[in-house]
């Protein structure tokens, strides 16, 4: 996500390394290249004028600090235009009313669909609300059925009526069906085109002025870039929705859609799909995408993750057998499930600051672990709850279990032990402090 436009950016701010201040012939070399990074991240040519211009007025009426280099402070001000040009600060989805309704809306192979889903997850997990899928699309029975598919795979009813061909009927119907059985919150997908033409324009609008949504949400793939812009401002000329949702956002996308929407249509960015997960599914917050796009990490929304996946009850647990010395492989391979919960590997890592960098180039995949947990199934129950008893011949009959080699095997246990003998340290006060006088002495 960005890294282009990163790697870009962090070249640009390099032209200043080394000045002691900041001179309008300096600040222009480097907000020109700047402005080059943008165009090529497929932001529209007047909006990075409109980004460097501003950054230039406020960069020359800076006066230098001692303790921060001309780079230090640009690199703040350009961090500070970014987060005002993705939105500012991040807003919120409405979801008052009794039941919420919200209305999905863009183009054909946009995600509209699968974001339905997710979002329906997502308010249901995030929000305690009990939502209500609608099928709206009457024109393909595949995306009926593609919804029937997801809302199955979450656990949320969908409202569908196949005999039925008048898309606002159908939404008046369901929103009358969701307060008869106590839904809190009713989803429509609707129909899409492949591109925008006035007959879906037309259908859209009437089911708005109908059903009356808390929310209008428009979905645009975010890997169209510029066509993604347009296609933003043709549907909001037409229906005025309220917030967009950006999805492919962890495809092949050079971020010129999530810079540029904002300030073409003035409407918030209110989510982005980062995945085919039902659980892929991030709140936009406009300054830690510019930390990310900065190389800052998002070291809060990796916490947020970490936390979504935290149960204080098991970390007690936990605790207590790595003091009594007790942790086995069964304990290690459910804290592989929960990191795996998390997310995408190569994004975690990414939000953390400094490691970017250091995997921008490595192959991570979600099947990271894929051999580990193969190596650890392979073991009997007793093997797991017990690893001191792996002898030559369990290791060979692991590793031929596992499809792995007894190399691979002999590492990981290694590495297991290793992993404990530090946990139990780290678990005694005795320990911490023993290892603190460690790191002292190689000072």
């Amino acid at each position: 996500m960005f890294e282009s436009l990163s790697e870009r950016l962090e070249r640009s701010f390099k032209i200043l390394k080394g000045q002691g201040y900041i001179t309008e012939i300096n600040v222009a070399e480097t907000l020109k290249d700047v402005r080059k990074a943008l165009i090529e991240a497929d932001v529209s040519y007047k909006v990075a004028k409109t980004f460097t211009d501003s950054i230039k007025e406020k960069a020359l009426g800076q006066k230098i600090l001692v303790s921060v280099s001309p780079s230090q402070l640009l690199v703040k001000i350009v961090h500070d235009e970014l987060t005002a040009l993705m939105g500012g600060e991040h807003t919120e989805i409405d979801l008052k009313g009794s039941p919420s309704i919200i209305l999905i809306a863009g183009l054909q192979g946009s995600g509209k669909t699968t974001f339905s889903a997710k979002l329906a997850n997502y308010i249901r997990n995030k929000k305690s609300k009990k939502p209500l899928l609608v099928a709206g699309d009457v024109y393909r029975p595949a995306a009926i059925d593609q919804l029937k598919v997801l809302g199955e795979s979450i656990n949320v009813p969908v409202y569908s009526d196949t005999d039925c061909k008048d898309p606002v009927k159908i939404a008046k119907d369901a929103i009358k069906y969701a307060r008869e059985m106590g839904y809190s919150a009713v989803i429509i997908d609707t129909a899409g085109r492949l591109a925008v033409d006035e007959e879906m324009m037309n259908e859209i609008a009437a089911i708005k002025d109908n059903v009356k949504p808390q929310e209008t949400l428009f979905v645009v793939d975010s890997m169209t870039g510029q066509d993604a812009v347009n296609t933003a401002k043709a549907f909001y000329d037409k229906i005025d929705y309220d917030g967009v949702v950006l999805t492919k956002l962890d495809g092949d996308t050079r971020g010129g859609a999530a810079l540029t929407i904002k300030a073409v249509v003035d409407k918030p960015i209110k989510f982005v799909g980062v995945g085919e997960k039902m659980d892929a599914i991030d709140v936009f917050y406009p300054k830690r995408m510019a930390d990310r796009i900065l190389g800052m990490g998002d070291i809060v929304s990796f916490v947020e993750k970490a936390q979504e996946q935290f149960d204080e009850e098991e970390a007690k647990k936990l605790q207590r057998k790595i003091a009594k010395n007790t942790f086995n492989f069964d304990d290690f391979l459910a804290q592989i499930k929960q990191i795996k919960k998390m997310g995408n590997m190569k994004d975690l890592m990414g939000m953390i600051p400094g490691a970017g960098k250091m995997v921008k180039d490595m192959d991570i995949d979600d099947d990271a672990f894929k051999s580990v947990e193969a190596i650890i199934y392979s073991m009997t129950p007793e093997e797991r709850a017990n690893p001191v008893i792996i002898d030559g011949n369990r290791r060979r009959r692991i590793a031929k279990g596992s499809g792995t080699s007894v190399t691979e095997v002999n590492q990981l246990l290694k590495q297991f032990g290793d992993t404990k003998k530090m946990m139990k340290m780290m678990s005694s006060k005795e320990g911490r402090n023993n290892m603190m006088r460690a790191m002292k002495g190689k000072k």
